[in-house]
């Protein structure tokens, strides 16, 4: 029986170490053939589930987003993370009405860098920034209606 036991639990090892590198395997590939904004391959598997996924495109990096608030550019930005269902279930409509309104709506990626979001103080997600001359213009937190983005919008980013 003790010789049976150890057999069974030697392939089950095999089995997750086998298991662990085609998931590794995957991932390169699809680091590999994805356009990879995120300057780096060491991303979580969330982000990477989102690489080929255009909803999630016009990421915005920590460093280029510091750079357009403090030139004084205008930008809407779009605070989310991959594995935040709200963000899940708000994403689908509301990147398509950013385009639909003719906003470049830059998204960034909490998972990855949210040590980097402290400035801008992002306490839940999602969360709607648009920024003016510098400074933070008008914020929408949570999920919302595709009326309520629309009226964000409408009275800060296309005024």
């Amino acid at each position: 029986m003790g010789k049976k036991m150890i057999a069974i639990i030697g392939v089950i090892v095999v089995l997750l170490i086998a298991l662990f590198f085609v998931v590794q395997y995957q991932n390169n590939q699809k680091l590999a053939g994805a356009d990879n904004p995120y300057g780096t391959t060491d991303l979580d598997q969330a982000t990477i589930d989102q690489l080929d996924n255009p909803d999630y495109g016009n990421q915005i990096l920590p460093d280029e987003l510091a750079g357009k608030v403090e030139s004084g550019e205008p930008v809407t930005v779009y605070f989310y993370s991959p594995t935040c269902v709200y963000c899940q279930q708000t994403t689908p409509y509301l990147v398509p009405l950013a385009e639909d309104n003719n906003i470049d709506m830059k998204k960034y990626n909490l998972l990855e860098f949210g040590q980097e979001a402290a400035p801008y103080a992002i306490q839940s997600t999602p969360t709607l920034v648009h920024f003016e001359n510098g400074e933070e213009v008008a914020r929408i937190v949570g999920q919302r209606t595709e009326e309520e983005f629309q009226a964000f919008f409408d009275q800060y980013v296309l005024n």
